[in-house]
């Protein structure tokens, strides 16, 4: 599949079936890395606030764990989503930002927003 197609180019492939080379939706890869409760939190609070430390990311996602949080995180930048930075300074701390690969979703949550304000009251 070519990677830069229209939309309408991909919406005529859809009907015949879009499918990875190795056979597989191209959106489940995706699915996957951002499945979970707190994943897209993450990453909306890393759009407004980059970078973040790890504290003041738990403070801005209401209910989250400091397992869960660090988890989600660490299965965030295992995917290239997430740089984690950490300063060895007295007293240490770690930083967190969107990487490129990250930020390149930004348009995609941009479509994923205009269809919540379209469709959910």
């Amino acid at each position: 599949m070519d990677r830069d197609m229209t939309y309408e180019e991909y919406a005529e492939k859809v009907r015949q079936g879009v499918l990875t080379d190795a056979g597989n939706c191209p959106v489940t890869p995706l699915l996957l890395m951002l499945q979970g409760k707190w994943k897209f939190q993450i990453i909306y609070e890393l759009c407004i606030r980059d970078p973040i430390r790890f504290g003041e990311l738990k403070k801005a996602i209401d209910g989250i764990t400091n397992t869960m949080l660090t988890a989600s995180l660490r299965e965030l930048e295992k995917d290239g989503l997430v740089s984690r930075i950490q300063f060895n300074e007295i007293p240490p701390h770690v930083e967190y930002s969107l990487t490129d690969k990250g930020k390149a979703l930004l348009p995609v949550f941009y479509e994923m927003t205009k269809w919540g304000f379209r469709y959910i009251p």
